[in-house]
């Protein structure tokens, strides 16, 4: 068993780094919907989804197993290849948080792998069934299954609750997407913590430091927890705001159904062990409420851009890592120059997003001009009820061309 090198505890440092990317990148998927209806304060939804991820990360080791295990060949690849997978899931981690699109970690860690273990050892060294059958299909099923799900449970929902007492009704959402929410909490550190424990693991197998075919050790397991925590309660404001408001607008029950249904989905996949997406799940289960509710509608141009940015998340990760392996190879001064690479890339980016600041204060303020698709849907579906309120409203301005000529009327 050979002691940790320099190496090794840069590819530890830098994994526990993308695990904190992850966590403020993923915040979102628990939270943007609890957010966006008002169930709870920004503040206190990230602290509580903080809580609830490290959790969820003791629960299960079975994701952990198919990165450390499944995915590549652990004899091809050394700690070098793992940070080369890393420098490029991190940057396209930064890059997607910056335009405030709810792009997939968990691809964009695999995309890195694969992309620096192809360019490490070739292709051979990548387990393709496994890719198949654990990534890329669980990829394309899972905002399906989710989103039909949320949109089936929004619509029963709502018939279900036609007749109950509103406010009384809202308030019961209202706790029940707060439950749901740490359901989704629970099941993301679950899940994706996971991820960041599989590539540690990965590393110290590669580097010697434990027998091949381990589970992850303890203290790997807590430091991975700690530090998705640590990045959820940061806060990703500017991919909840997308995901809360710039996708469709969410009402308390259309919030409880998206949540449940993602939660059920995530919480099965962490169980088979498939390397699933919490983004794709939790995506597909707010549009699919949101086209659950009788005239509303999905803001097509905003899910348009995240469909083109999932299908580049594997690529992109795969290309950057790819080259951020080839200048490793070159020795101490090339693994070096990622390093600053990545250092500075990060710095530039947090800078450029120093210019609009979204945080907990502006996180529901939506910018986002319907699309020709979305503005055509709802012209022609007809709107859901009104509250009390929109009715004595639209009242006073049906009676208020009649005011007139009877005041004209008097004065003459």
């Amino acid at each position: 068993m050979e002691n940790f090198s320099l190496i090794l505890a840069i590819v530890v440092v830098t994994a526990l780094a993308f695990d904190f990317t992850n966590g403020f990148h993923d915040t979102a998927n628990a939270m943007a919907t609890t957010i966006s209806t008002g169930a709870m304060k920004p503040k206190v939804a990230v602290a509580m989804s903080a809580v609830l991820n490290l959790v969820g990360a003791f629960l299960s080791v079975e994701v952990a197993n198919t990165i450390s295990k499944g995915l590549v060949d652990e004899g091809g690849i050394q700690p070098e290849v793992i940070f080369a997978a890393l420098v490029g899931a991190i940057l396209w981690n930064l890059l997607t948080w910056l335009v405030g699109l709810p792009s997939s970690s968990s691809h964009a860690l695999m995309g890195g792998l694969i992309g620096a273990t192809i360019a490490s050892a070739g292709v051979g060294a990548v387990h393709g069934d496994v890719l198949v059958t654990k990534v890329l299909i669980p990829a394309i099923a899972a905002p399906l299954v989710a989103g039909l799900a949320a949109m089936l449970a929004s619509r029963l929902t709502y018939k279900l609750g036609k007749n109950a007492n509103g406010d009384a009704a809202k308030k019961g959402y209202r706790s029940g997407q707060i439950a749901s929410a740490g359901l989704v909490s629970l099941a993301h550190g679950t899940n994706d913590a996971q991820k960041t424990m599989g590539i540690i693991t990965l590393a110290l197998v590669a580097g010697g430091a434990v027998a091949p075919d381990s589970d992850p050790p303890v203290w790997v397991i807590l430091s991975a927890g700690l530090a998705i925590a640590m990045g959820t309660y940061l806060g990703g404001w500017r991919i909840i705001r997308t995901m809360g408001k710039g996708l469709t607008d969410l009402q308390p029950q259309q919030g409880f159904a998206a949540q449940t249904s993602a939660a059920t989905v995530i919480l099965a996949s962490s169980h088979l062990g498939f390397s699933l997406s919490t983004t794709h799940s939790v995506s597909g289960s707010v549009m699919g409420a949101g086209l659950g509710r009788k005239g509303g509608v999905v803001r097509w141009s905003t899910a348009t851009r995240m469909f083109v940015a999932w299908g580049l998340t594997l690529p992109a990760a795969a290309l950057v890592a790819a080259i951020a392996e080839y200048v490793t190879s070159f020795g101490t001064w090339g693994t070096a120059l990622v390093a600053v690479f990545l250092i500075a890339s990060s710095a530039a980016i947090w800078v450029a997003s120093r210019r609009e600041v979204v945080d907990h204060t502006n996180v529901n303020d939506s910018e986002e001009i319907p699309g020709v698709v979305t503005t055509a849907i709802a012209a022609v579906t007809p709107p859901p009820a009104g509250t009390v309120a929109d009715d004595d409203k639209l009242t006073a301005t049906l009676a208020e061309p009649d005011a007139k000529p009877a005041a004209r009327a008097a004065k003459v």
